[in-house]
């Protein structure tokens, strides 16, 4: 076995064994005073009224699933900001492909954002 390997699996071994040591040590050592209160169902600092399995509106997973799409699309632009960077560009033959790429993108973003405005996406009524 290569050195390089070996320090990897004694760093994840020491890993899990610190995570699962802990996990351990907070079960033995924790308190266990069980109440009806504690037991009870929580939700974002309100009891739990009505039944679980209710109807939500199409809007809220609309404006979820937009939210998703334009929250995970923006990571994409880190990259093309550390290529095109300033000092220590990483790749500054491609600075310029780069950028206009990353316009296009956004070119991209703005005209899917104009058409869920358009289609009402956002309105809430």
């Amino acid at each position: 076995m290569d050195n390089a390997y070996g320090a990897i699996f004694l760093f994840v071994f020491l890993t899990v064994a610190v995570a699962a040591g802990t996990l351990v040590v907070a079960h033995l050592v924790g308190p266990r005073r069980r109440n009806p209160v504690k037991l009870m169902p929580y939700e974002s600092g309100m009891d739990p009224v009505g039944d679980a399995r209710q109807r939500f509106d199409i809007r809220f997973y609309l404006v979820a699933i937009e939210f998703l799409v334009f929250d995970v699309e923006l990571l994409f632009l880190y990259p093309w900001a550390v290529a095109t960077g300033g000092k220590g560009n990483a790749a500054p033959a491609l600075g310029e492909p780069v950028f206009w790429g990353a316009m296009f993108f956004i070119a991209l973003l703005v005209a899917g954002f104009a058409y869920s405005w358009r289609k009402g996406v956002f309105q809430w009524r």
